[in-house]
C-alpha cells in the first residue's frame, strides 16, 4: 500500500485544499467537544479513503484515454510512414540502415545513393563532433541523383551508446524531395529576365572630325551595321538613343554566350575601313548589368559600369552580376583626345569651386611621388591665386621624395602649407572644398578619413577607373589618355580665367611628375604631353635640377642591380623578380627595378614583388606589347597598359609570385582565345 506522501501526489490540487480544510474543521470540532475525537478521526480515515478511490478511478479513465490515442496515433504515424509519397529512409551515423520505405527503394534502384548518404552521414558526423550536442537538429542537403535534383530534409537525435567505446551513436530521418521541375521553373523564369547593356563609341567626335563628310556616313553605317548584327546575335535588341550611344536589352539566358564570345565585337570594330583601305580608329566601351528590381534600377547599374570603363580608356566591356564587375578588353593603348575642350571645361569649374569654398585641402595617395606632390602643388597655387586659404595633406613620403622635400622646405610658405592628417581633419567644415590628385581610388588616399567628412570633393587622375573609386565626387577630370596628374593639372593653369603664376619649385614638381610617369618621356607620352612640358619650359623650369632629384644613391643602384640580376624569365620575354629585404622603401625600389629591367633586350614587361610593412607590394611595367594593368588588376591592382601596381595581403613573397605566374597565364591563354 502507498504511503501518505505517494497518496497526497497522486491527489489533484483541489482535492489536497479540501482535505485540508476539513482536518481543520474536525480539529476545531474536537477541540469543543473532545468526545469526537475518535469519531472525528475514522471520518476522516473514510473521506481520505474515498478520495483516493476516486482519484485512482479517474486516473485510470485519462490512462485508458490516452493510450488508446497513442495507439492511434502511433498506428497513423506508421502507415504514414510506410506509405509515405516521398522517398524515406532512417539510418544511424555508423552506416547502418534500420528502416527505407517502399517509395525509396522504387525511387533509388540502381543508383548512387549510397554515395550520398554516405557523404551525408559524413557530414552529419563532422557536425556533431563539432557542435558536441545532444539537442535535435535538422538536415538540409540538395544532391543530383541521376537526371533529377532531390532536396534532402530531416533530423537527426541521439539514438544509443556503443557499449564497448562508450560513442554515442545518432540516428537521422532522411526525407528525398524532387526538386528537378522547381529548378527548371526556376532556371527558365531567370533565363527570362531582362539584362539592360549600353554601347557607347568612345572617340565619336574625334573620328567624325578627322574624316570627310561623305566618308563618315560610310563609316558609320558600317558601325551601326557592326553592332546590330553582333546583337541579334546574342538575342538582343539594340535601340540607337544618341550620335554615339546604343542601349542594348536582351535576355539573361545569352549572358553565357556572350561571355564565351569575349566581346569579340570589340575586335570586329577595329576591321571598319575606309575605301581605300585606310584604317580607322574605332572603339567601343560596353556595360552590361542584371542586377536591380526594375529596367530603370539595370539602366542605371549599367551607366554606372560605362563611366568606369571609359575611366579606364574605354575600348572594352564589363559585366556586373552578381555584384561583382567582370571587364573583357582594354588591351590596346588609349588613344589621346586632342580637343583640349574639357580641360577648359574643368578650369573653369574648379575655379567656381574654389571661390565657393571657405578653404581648400589638397591630397594625393599614400606614399606619394613626384606626380602626387607635383600635382598637388599646382592645385595649390591655383588656390592661393585666388586668394583661399588652401593646404596639402601628406605624411608619408617614398624614397623617391627626399631630396625634393628637402628643397620644398627651404621655401618658407610651405613649412606651413603641408600639414599632417590631424590637422588637416580640424580645418574641415562644410565649406572646404577637397582635391584629390593622381588617384581615384577609396582606400588609397593619403587620408581616407577626409572623404567621410568632406561633401564637396574632386578628382584630377590619369589612372585606368578601378571599381572602388571615389562615387561623391562633384567634379572629376579623369583622363586616362594623360601621362600624369601633373600634365593634367598643367593643362588646368593654362586654361583658368585669372592667370597664374607658378613658383620655380611648383614648375619643376610639375615637370618632375611628367617625367616620372613617362619614364623620361619614353611611355605614355602624346602630343598634348609635350606641349605641358612645352608650357612649363616658358615658365622656367631648371631641367638639371629636376635631373638630380632622380639620381638614386649607390645603396639603392646596388640593391635594383641584385634585384635585376635575380630575376627570371617566364614566357620567354617577361622578367619577374623578387626583392626580399624588410625595408620601408621597398615600394619605390621595387618600382625603379621594374623600370630597369625593361631597359634588358627583348624583356617586353617585368614585375618586381617586394614587402611593404604587412602588405606585399608588385610592380609592373610593359612597353606596350603586355597589358600589365588587366594582369594585376586580377590581383587587386590597377594602373595602365604599361605601367601598373598592386598590394596584396595575408600571402608570402613566393606565394603573390605563383598566384602572378597564373594571372599571366590567364592573360595569354585569353588572348590566344
Amino acid at each position: 500500500m502507498p504511503n501518505n506522501n505517494g497518496v497526497f501526489k497522486k491527489l489533484a490540487s483541489k482535492t489536497k485544499v479540501y482535505l485540508a480544510i476539513i482536518a481543520i474543521l474536525i480539529i476545531i470540532l474536537i477541540l469543543y467537544e473532545p468526545n469526537m475525537l475518535i469519531p472525528g478521526i475514522l471520518l476522516y480515515i473514510l473521506i481520505l479513503m474515498y478520495s483516493y478511490w476516486t482519484n485512482n478511478k479517474r486516473t485510470a479513465e485519462i490512462s485508458k484515454h490516452i493510450q488508446d490515442l497513442t495507439l492511434t496515433m502511433d498506428s497513423t504515424a506508421k502507415k504514414t510512414l510506410i506509405n509515405s509519397p516521398l522517398p524515406l529512409v532512417i539510418v544511424e551515423t555508423d552506416g547502418s540502415v534500420i528502416w527505407k520505405s517502399s517509395k525509396y527503394v522504387y525511387e533509388f534502384e540502381n543508383t548512387n545513393i549510397d554515395e550520398h548518404i554516405e557523404e551525408i552521414l559524413k557530414e552529419l558526423k563532422q557536425d556533431i563532433e563539432n557542435k558536441n550536442t545532444e539537442k535535435t537538429k535538422s538536415i538540409q542537403k540538395q544532391i543530383q541523383v541521376g537526371k533529377k535534383t532531390y532536396e534532402v530534409l530531416g533530423e537527426y537525435v541521439k539514438s544509443k551508446e556503443k557499449d564497448k567505446s562508450k560513442r554515442k551513436e545518432y540516428m537521422a530521418t532522411l526525407y528525398f524531395i524532387d526538386i528537378t521541375d522547381r529548378l527548371k521553373f526556376e532556371e527558365e523564369y531567370k533565363n527570362t529576365q531582362t539584362c539592360i547593356g549600353i554601347i557607347v563609341i568612345d572617340n565619336y567626335d574625334d573620328i567624325i572630325q578627322r574624316i570627310y563628310v561623305e566618308d563618315s556616313t560610310i563609316i558609320l553605317a558600317k558601325l551601326d551595321k557592326a553592332i546590330y548584327e553582333w546583337a541579334s546575335k546574342t538575342g538582343g535588341v539594340v535601340i540607337k538613343s544618341n550620335r554615339d550611344k546604343f542601349v542594348y536589352v536582351f535576355d539573361q539566358k545569352y549572358m553565357h554566350d556572350i561571355r564565351e564570345s569575349k566581346f569579340d565585337i570589340l575586335d570586329k570594330i577595329k576591321e571598319i575601313s575606309l575605301g581605300d583601305g585606310s584604317a580607322i580608329p574605332l572603339t567601343l566601351s560596353i556595360s552590361i548589368s542584371n542586377e536591380g528590381n526594375s529596367n530603370y534600377e539595370k539602366y542605371k547599374s549599367a551607366s554606372a559600369g560605362i563611366n568606369i570603363v571609359l575611366g579606364r580608356g574605354g575600348d572594352q566591356a564589363v559585366i556586373r552580376e552578381n555584384q561583382k564587375y567582370s571587364f573583357f578588353g582594354g588591351r590596346t593603348e588609349e588613344v589621346e583626345k586632342r580637343t583640349k575642350v574639357k580641360a577648359r571645361m574643368v578650369a573653369g569649374a574648379l575655379e567656381n569651386l574654389i571661390k565657393n569654398s571657405s578653404n581648400v585641402l589638397i591630397m594625393g595617395h599614400t606614399n606619394g611621388d613626384m606626380d602626387s606632390i607635383g600635382s598637388s602643388l599646382g592645385i595649390y597655387r591655383i588656390a592661393k591665386n585666388l586668394g583661399k586659404e588652401a593646404n596639402i595633406v601628406n605624411n608619408t613620403y617614398g624614397l623617391s621624395l627626399n631630396s625634393f622635400i628637402h628643397a620644398l622646405y627651404k621655401e618658407e610658405e610651405y613649412q606651413e602649407a603641408i600639414i599632417s592628417k590631424s590637422e588637416g581633419l580640424s580645418k574641415v567644415n562644410k565649406d572646404t572644398l577637397l582635391i584629390v590628385t593622381d588617384t581615384h581610388k577609396k582606400n588609397y588616399v593619403e587620408v581616407p578619413e577626409l572623404l567621410e567628412k568632406v561633401k564637396k570633393i574632386v578628382i584630377i587622375d590619369h589612372h585606368r577607373r578601378s571599381t572602388d573609386y571615389i562615387e561623391n565626387a562633384i567634379l572629376t577630370f579623369q583622363e586616362v589618355y594623360a601621362s600624369s596628374a601633373s600634365e593634367l593639372v598643367t593643362e588646368i593653369i593654362q586654361y583658368t580665367e585669372q592667370p597664374v603664376t607658378l613658383k620655380p619649385i611648383e614648375v619643376e614638381a610639375l615637370y618632375s611628375g611628367i617625367m616620372l610617369d613617362t619614364k623620361n618621356f619614353t611611355f605614355k607620352t602624346g602630343v598634348r604631353t609635350f606641349e605641358a612640358a612645352a608650357y612649363l619650359r616658358k615658365c622656367g623650369v631648371d631641367i638639371i635640377k629636376v635631373k638630380k632629384w632622380f639620381q638614386s644613391d649607390l645603396e639603392s643602384y646596388n640593391i635594383i642591380s641584385e634585384i635585376v640580376k635575380n630575376s627570371e624569365i617566364v614566357k620567354e620575354t617577361i622578367a619577374i623578380s623578387i626583392y626580399s629585404n624588410e625595408d620601408k622603401d621597398a615600394g619605390i625600389i621595387c618600382a625603379k627595378a621594374a623600370d630597369e629591367l625593361l631597359t634588358i633586350s627583348d624583356v617586353t614587361a617585368s614585375f618586381v614583388i617586394g614587402k611593404v610593412g604587412e602588405k606585399v607590394c608588385i610592380s609592373g611595367r610593359s612597353i606596350g606589347d603586355i597589358n600589365v594593368q588587366v594582369i594585376l588588376e586580377k590581383l587587386g591592382g590597377g594602373g595602365h597598359i604599361t605601367l601598373a601596381g598592386a598590394q596584396i595581403e595575408g600571402m608570402t613573397l613566393e606565394e603573390v609570385k605563383k598566384g602572378l605566374i597564373n594571372r599571366i597565364d590567364e592573360y595569354f591563354t585569353e588572348n590566344l582565345n
